[in-house]
C-alpha cells in the first residue's frame, strides 16, 4: 500500500509559496433517480388525494399535523430528505391511529418510502 493515495473530502496541494490558490472539492452531490421518478411523482400524488379525504374524517389536531407535514412531501426534490422522512412518518402516524380508515393513507406512505429506500 506504500504510495498508493486515496482522497476524500477536500484536496489541497501546495506547490512553491506564490500564487496558490484553488482547493480540489472531491465531493459530489448524490443525484436520487427515485426523487424524480415518474413512479414516485405519481405515488405522491396519490398520496395527497388520500389525505385530502382522509382530513375530514379525523379531529382537528390530527389534520393539523397532517398540514403542517405536507409542505415537506412533494415530488420534486426540494425538501431535504430528512424532512420528507419526518413528514411522512407523521403522516403515517395519524393515519395508524384512526384504524381502517387510514390503512390506505398507510400503504401510500409505505409505497413512497420503499421508492425512496428509506423502508
Amino acid at each position: 500500500m506504500s504510495g498508493d493515495s486515496y482522497y476524500f473530502g477536500d484536496n489541497v496541494n501546495m506547490h512553491g509559496g506564490r500564487g496558490n490558490t484553488g482547493i480540489v472539492k472531491n465531493q459530489v452531490a448524490a443525484t436520487d433517480a427515485a426523487a424524480v421518478s415518474p413512479a414516485l411523482h405519481s405515488a405522491v400524488e396519490e398520496l395527497l388525494q388520500l389525505v385530502e379525504g382522509l382530513r375530514d374524517r379525523i379531529p382537528p389536531a390530527s389534520a393539523q399535523a397532517i398540514d403542517d407535514s405536507l409542505a415537506d412531501i412533494s415530488a420534486d426534490d426540494g425538501a431535504p430528505p430528512q424532512d420528507r422522512h419526518r413528514a411522512l412518518m407523521a403522516i403515517a402516524g395519524v393515519a395508524a391511529t384512526v384504524g381502517a380508515v387510514g390503512r390506505p393513507v398507510l400503504d401510500a406512505v409505505n409505497k413512497i418510502l420503499e421508492l425512496l429506500g428509506a423502508h
